[in-house]
């Protein structure tokens, strides 16, 4: 009697809405917490985190220019989408990391939730973080947060979603379009919703997920002259210093997001002042009586 074999997934990249392989042709293997070989997942390289920029950059200004209505009503959206396949998703988190599925149901029911959350900060962020100045002279005086552009964002390895979606959620909401390093250790959750963002009503390029070593790509990250600003949630030390090395060379934004994994799913994650770590401040004159 003949054995079969098990056909394993592979788990491609997320650029421009696309689900591409990588250009080298290279797989990992992804493992469980216990060794488990699950499934494989794209080894991404310095070429895929290029072509990553450019879908980026090319999906921002239609993004930013969306009224702030409808990108709040995008992001529910894609809260709707992570709901319908939640099952999947506490499937997916369950065999990863080994935790219990009560546990992994608990961490996918905060990422609908955190969405949503965020969701509801895209028509209100400038009303709250903008001003009026005073000034000397007979002018109007204002200050409004606007998109700085192409964001990356290192996720950690633990919450593999939960974290994902907190530190991608306030980066977007206001325009701006990311490039996601997912997990290294724990990548399946990442690139299964990568899949349901596909089939929401998120512009292709607004996000983007690159799976891989950190390691690889990090002195890519840190040097390339169109990446507007870093949102490290990595916590590693190591790479971090690389990242901030290299924000010197086209004054790159950098700003440090390492929680412990149990604050991930705390009101901590929630904090709308993180919308701030990846706006830039345009200040208006406008004659007083014109």
């Amino acid at each position: 009697m003949s054995t079969r074999l098990d056909v394993k997934k592979t788990y491609k990249l997320y650029l421009g809405g696309k689900f591409p392989r990588s250009e080298s042709g290279r797989y990992l293997p992804a493992k469980s917490a216990k060794g488990e070989h699950l499934d494989n997942f794209a080894h991404a390289s310095r070429k895929d985190f290029r072509d990553a920029v450019v879908a980026a950059r090319s999906a921002v200004a239609g993004w930013g220019n969306a009224s702030a209505y409808n990108r709040g009503q995008i992001l529910y959206r894609a809260a709707e989408m992570l709901q319908n396949r939640a099952a999947e998703l506490v499937a997916e988190i369950a065999r990863s990391t080994n935790v219990s599925a009560a546990k992994a149901k608990r961490e996918v029911t905060l990422a609908i939730d955190r969405l949503v959350h965020f969701a509801g900060w895209t028509d209100k962020y400038q009303q709250v973080f903008g001003s009026v100045n005073p000034v000397a002279s007979s002018h109007f005086n204002f200050s409004t947060p606007e998109p700085t552009g192409v964001v990356v964002v290192l996720a950690p390895d633990e919450p593999s979603l939960l974290a994902l979606v907190s530190l991608v959620a306030p980066v977007i909401l206001s325009g701006n379009a990311a490039i996601v390093i997912a997990s290294e250790k724990f990548p399946l959750p990442a690139a299964t919703f990568a899949e349901i963002l596909a089939t929401s009503d998120l512009p292709g390029g607004v996000v983007n997920l690159l799976t891989g070593k950190r390691a690889e790509l990090v002195p890519h990250i840190a040097t390339h002259m169109d990446v507007n600003a870093i949102v490290d949630g990595a916590g590693d030390a190591e790479l971090s210093a690389k990242l901030q090395a290299g924000t010197a060379i086209n004054l790159k934004r950098y700003s440090k997001y390492s929680l412990a994994p149990a604050d991930w799913f705390s009101a901590k994650a929630e904090n709308p002042y993180r919308i701030l770590d990846t706006v830039e401040f345009k200040t208006a004159w406008h004659p007083i009586g014109v």
